[in-house]
Protein backbone atom coordinates (compact mmCIF):
# COMPACT_ATOMS: atom_id res chain seq x y z
CA UNK A 1 0.00 0.00 0.00
CA UNK A 2 1.14 3.93 -0.98
CA UNK A 3 -0.89 5.66 1.14
CA UNK A 4 0.66 4.29 4.87
CA UNK A 5 -1.10 5.17 8.19
CA UNK A 6 0.77 7.73 9.77
CA UNK A 7 1.76 8.88 13.32
CA UNK A 8 2.43 12.24 14.93
CA UNK A 9 2.90 13.04 18.30
CA UNK A 10 -0.63 12.97 20.13
CA UNK A 11 -2.53 11.64 16.17
CA UNK A 12 -2.68 8.53 14.38
CA UNK A 13 -3.36 8.96 10.83
CA UNK A 14 -5.42 6.24 9.60
CA UNK A 15 -6.66 5.50 5.98
CA UNK A 16 -10.06 6.15 5.53
CA UNK A 17 -11.68 2.36 4.84
CA UNK A 18 -15.71 1.41 5.50
CA UNK A 19 -16.07 1.31 8.86
CA UNK A 20 -15.38 4.55 9.03
CA UNK A 21 -19.08 5.90 7.37
CA UNK A 22 -20.75 6.79 10.68
CA UNK A 23 -17.67 9.34 11.54
CA UNK A 24 -17.87 10.50 8.26
CA UNK A 25 -21.69 11.17 8.26
CA UNK A 26 -20.82 12.92 11.29
CA UNK A 27 -18.21 14.97 10.44
CA UNK A 28 -19.65 16.06 6.93
CA UNK A 29 -23.40 16.59 8.48
CA UNK A 30 -21.99 19.10 10.55
CA UNK A 31 -22.89 22.65 9.42
CA UNK A 32 -19.78 24.24 10.95
CA UNK A 33 -17.32 21.53 9.69
CA UNK A 34 -18.97 22.09 6.23
CA UNK A 35 -18.87 25.63 6.73
CA UNK A 36 -16.36 26.67 4.25
CA UNK A 37 -16.45 23.65 2.04
CA UNK A 38 -18.57 24.38 -1.22
CA UNK A 39 -17.71 21.42 -3.56
CA UNK A 40 -20.52 19.50 -1.71
CA UNK A 41 -23.48 20.77 0.79
CA UNK A 42 -23.50 19.40 4.57
CA UNK A 43 -23.98 15.37 4.18
CA UNK A 44 -27.78 14.62 4.79
CA UNK A 45 -27.51 10.47 4.81
CA UNK A 46 -25.45 7.67 5.31
CA UNK A 47 -24.75 7.16 1.28
CA UNK A 48 -23.56 10.43 1.34
CA UNK A 49 -21.18 9.23 3.80
CA UNK A 50 -20.33 5.73 1.79
CA UNK A 51 -19.76 8.10 -1.67
CA UNK A 52 -16.83 9.75 0.07
CA UNK A 53 -15.49 6.35 1.27
CA UNK A 54 -15.69 4.98 -1.83
CA UNK A 55 -13.83 7.81 -3.37
CA UNK A 56 -10.60 7.47 -0.96
CA UNK A 57 -10.47 3.54 -1.08
CA UNK A 58 -10.34 3.27 -4.79
CA UNK A 59 -7.01 0.83 -5.99
CA UNK A 60 -4.24 2.61 -5.86
CA UNK A 61 -2.64 4.62 -8.07
CA UNK A 62 -5.51 7.39 -7.17
CA UNK A 63 -5.22 10.96 -7.21
CA UNK A 64 -6.51 11.49 -3.86
CA UNK A 65 -6.02 10.29 -0.59
CA UNK A 66 -7.48 11.13 2.77
CA UNK A 67 -6.58 10.23 6.28
CA UNK A 68 -8.80 10.73 9.51
CA UNK A 69 -6.90 12.10 12.67
CA UNK A 70 -7.35 10.02 15.47
CA UNK A 71 -6.23 11.34 19.28
CA UNK A 72 -3.67 9.02 20.74
CA UNK A 73 -4.97 9.19 24.38
CA UNK A 74 -8.63 8.05 23.66
CA UNK A 75 -9.23 7.20 19.97
CA UNK A 76 -11.29 9.81 18.88
CA UNK A 77 -11.78 10.67 15.31
CA UNK A 78 -11.97 14.80 15.22
CA UNK A 79 -10.84 15.06 11.46
CA UNK A 80 -9.28 14.37 8.54
CA UNK A 81 -7.09 15.56 5.87
CA UNK A 82 -5.66 14.72 2.77
CA UNK A 83 -4.73 15.19 -1.00
CA UNK A 84 -6.51 15.67 -4.42
CA UNK A 85 -5.91 16.44 -7.36
CA UNK A 86 -2.41 14.46 -7.30
CA UNK A 87 -0.57 15.08 -10.88
CA UNK A 88 2.00 13.20 -10.77
CA UNK A 89 3.46 13.97 -13.90
CA UNK A 90 3.86 17.71 -12.95
CA UNK A 91 4.53 16.93 -9.23
CA UNK A 92 1.60 18.63 -7.55
CA UNK A 93 -1.20 17.68 -5.53
CA UNK A 94 -3.97 19.66 -3.58
CA UNK A 95 -4.32 20.13 0.41
CA UNK A 96 -7.81 19.40 1.99
CA UNK A 97 -8.45 19.12 5.59
CA UNK A 98 -11.35 19.48 8.41
CA UNK A 99 -11.80 19.51 11.97
CA UNK A 100 -14.34 19.09 14.54
CA UNK A 101 -15.34 22.11 16.32
CA UNK A 102 -14.76 20.70 19.51
CA UNK A 103 -10.94 20.26 18.66
CA UNK A 104 -9.85 23.51 16.84
CA UNK A 105 -7.43 25.99 18.38
CA UNK A 106 -5.28 22.85 19.89
CA UNK A 107 -2.53 22.41 17.06
CA UNK A 108 -4.18 18.92 15.90
CA UNK A 109 -4.36 20.08 12.57
CA UNK A 110 -1.10 21.99 12.53
CA UNK A 111 0.51 18.78 13.50
CA UNK A 112 -1.37 16.18 11.25
CA UNK A 113 -1.08 18.74 7.88
CA UNK A 114 3.22 18.53 9.03
CA UNK A 115 3.21 14.83 8.44
CA UNK A 116 1.01 14.80 5.33
CA UNK A 117 3.20 17.39 3.88
CA UNK A 118 6.05 15.53 4.76
CA UNK A 119 4.86 12.19 3.32
CA UNK A 120 4.12 14.43 -0.04
CA UNK A 121 7.77 15.48 -0.37
CA UNK A 122 9.37 12.28 0.51
CA UNK A 123 7.15 9.89 -0.66
CA UNK A 124 5.00 11.43 -3.30
CA UNK A 125 7.63 13.02 -4.68
CA UNK A 126 5.56 16.46 -5.27
CA UNK A 127 7.12 19.66 -5.80
CA UNK A 128 4.59 21.75 -4.71
CA UNK A 129 1.36 21.54 -2.75
CA UNK A 130 -2.02 24.18 -3.12
CA UNK A 131 -4.72 25.19 -0.85
CA UNK A 132 -7.71 26.64 -2.15
CA UNK A 133 -9.15 28.16 0.68
CA UNK A 134 -12.35 30.15 0.80
CA UNK A 135 -11.64 33.96 1.60
CA UNK A 136 -13.48 34.35 4.59
CA UNK A 137 -11.95 31.54 6.39
CA UNK A 138 -9.13 32.91 7.52
CA UNK A 139 -8.08 30.83 10.32
CA UNK A 140 -7.20 28.17 7.70
CA UNK A 141 -5.25 30.55 5.40
CA UNK A 142 -3.15 30.92 8.79
CA UNK A 143 -2.42 27.25 9.83
CA UNK A 144 -1.60 27.24 5.90
CA UNK A 145 0.78 30.16 6.02
CA UNK A 146 2.22 28.75 9.39
CA UNK A 147 2.97 25.50 7.22
CA UNK A 148 5.09 27.95 5.02
CA UNK A 149 2.46 28.34 2.04
CA UNK A 150 2.47 31.24 0.59
CA UNK A 151 -0.47 33.25 -1.36
CA UNK A 152 -0.23 32.48 -5.03
CA UNK A 153 -3.83 34.17 -6.28
CA UNK A 154 -7.46 34.17 -6.08
CA UNK A 155 -9.75 32.33 -7.94
CA UNK A 156 -13.27 32.50 -8.95
CA UNK A 157 -13.96 29.78 -11.06
CA UNK A 158 -16.66 27.63 -9.44
CA UNK A 159 -20.49 28.12 -8.69
CA UNK A 160 -21.74 26.78 -5.61
CA UNK A 161 -25.56 27.00 -4.87
CA UNK A 162 -25.87 29.98 -8.15
CA UNK A 163 -23.21 31.59 -5.85
CA UNK A 164 -19.43 32.64 -6.85
CA UNK A 165 -16.78 30.43 -4.69
CA UNK A 166 -14.19 33.30 -3.88
CA UNK A 167 -11.10 31.10 -2.56
CA UNK A 168 -7.09 32.15 -2.44
CA UNK A 169 -4.44 29.50 -3.56
CA UNK A 170 -1.92 29.59 -1.30
CA UNK A 171 0.94 27.19 -2.47
CA UNK A 172 3.99 25.40 -0.52
CA UNK A 173 7.07 24.97 -2.16
CA UNK A 174 8.02 21.51 -1.37
CA UNK A 175 11.45 21.56 -3.20
CA UNK A 176 12.67 24.06 -0.45
CA UNK A 177 13.93 22.56 2.50
CA UNK A 178 12.05 23.99 5.99
CA UNK A 179 12.72 23.54 9.49
CA UNK A 180 10.23 22.46 11.49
Amino acid sequence: MFFKELETDRLFLKNITADDREFILKQFSDREVTRYLFDTGPLSDISGADEIIELFIQPEPRAQHRWILVKKNNGAKIGTCGFHRWDRSNGRCELGYDLYPDHRGKGYMLEALKAICAFARSNMKVKSIDARIYIDNEKSVKLAEKLGFTFNGLMIDEIFHGKAYPHKILTLDCTIRRQH
